[in-house]
């Protein structure tokens, strides 16, 4: 289904497949000879999504382009089934395998690969060639790229990396001294506020 959001409509590259279940939703660009596969979601909510050319998202990937974060996929990359990838930037002929999480502000350096159900968190950076092993965590810029049990060290290292400024715009001075869970029903209503002109969406193709 192809769907214009906020008057901005996808753009398809005529030699590009997108399966025939597939969402794309809003200012999307897909690339030359690039597979958007089944039940795959590429939406750009606030953002643009730009998707190279000769890229594979497979089945079930979603994909979204936020404010302040647009979500920029380069040439010959492979995301994976049920991955998810938000407001980040991957390189030229990056994997991101099954199940992977990548989020706001990350980059993948080109030929970086996050393996199956690895996370790169919030403005983390992987640099060319490095890899995340399967189920581990990636976090800060460079990346320290940790076991999933090792709780302590990667808060240590993600705490100072801003998820509520950079996910959803609330600066340290404006929350306070209140916590993330404080703040959730403030910031739910007016998430759900924003998802909510998805009602406006016009089927286009």
């Amino acid at each position: 289904m192809i769907l214009e959001h906020g008057g901005a409509r996808p753009r398809i590259d005529p030699s590009a497949r997108v399966a025939p279940n597939a969402t794309l939703c809003g200012e999307v660009i897909v690339g030359a000879n690039t597979s958007i596969g089944f039940g795959a979601v590429v939406t750009a909510e606030s953002g643009p999504v730009v998707v190279g050319r000769d890229t594979v998202v497979m089945e079930n990937a979603v994909l979204r382009g936020v404010k302040k974060h647009p979500l920029e996929i380069g040439d010959h990359a492979l995301i994976g089934p049920h991955a998810m990838l938000a407001g980040c930037r991957v390189g030229d002929g990056c994997f991101v395998a099954t199940g992977a999480s990548v989020f706001n502000g990350a980059v993948l350096e080109p030929a970086s690969q996050v393996r199956i159900n690895g996370v790169v968190h919030i403005n983390t950076r992987l640099r060319t060639g490095d890899i995340v092993p399967i189920g581990w965590v990636a976090v800060g810029d460079p990346a320290t790229i940790l076991a999933p049990g090792r709780h302590d060290d990667i808060w240590a290292i993600q705490k100072d990396l801003d998820f509520l400024g950079t996910v959803f715009g609330i600066d340290a001075e404006a929350r306070g001294e209140r916590s993330f869970l404080d703040l959730m029903p403030k910031l739910m209503s007016r998430y759900a506020c924003a998802l909510g002109r998805h009602g406006d969406d016009e089927v286009v193709g």
